[in-house]
This record gives C-alpha cells, structure tokens and sequence, in this order.
C-alpha cells in the first residue's frame, strides 16, 4: 500500500517557492511597468508613432503580455 503525502507551500503562479526577495523584485518590477504605462499614456498619438508603438500596445510593452 502506498501512502502518498502532499505538502502545501507559499508558491506563486509559476509554482515555485516564494521568498521574501522574490515578492520585492515582483512588486518592484510592477511598479515600474505602473509607471512606464503612465508615461506612455500622456504621449500623444503623433508621439507614439514617432517611437513605433500604438496606444493599444502600451499594455503589452509595460507588463510583457503577447
């Protein structure tokens, strides 16, 4: 007869473990895709074309959605 044991740990959505650095650098790297979409965000339409980049691709670019 085999006994399997499940042991529940603190992970994140990839599964691995969280630490406490971890949870700084995510929060960091939030906070400066918060800010960069801000920036980006009071660009005008001519502005952004001058830099390649569309009003519906901000989100993309600031949080690393395809």
């Amino acid at each position: 007869m085999a006994i399997t044991m499940n042991r529940s740990n603190a992970a994140n959505v990839s599964g691995t473990p969280l630490t406490l650095s971890g949870l700084v650098s995510g929060v960091i790297h939030w906070n400066r895709a918060r800010r960069t979409r801000a920036v980006l965000s009071r660009l005008s339409t001519h502005e952004l074309d001058d830099i390649g980049i569309s009003r519906g691709d901000i989100d993309s670019i600031c949080f690393g959605r395809r």
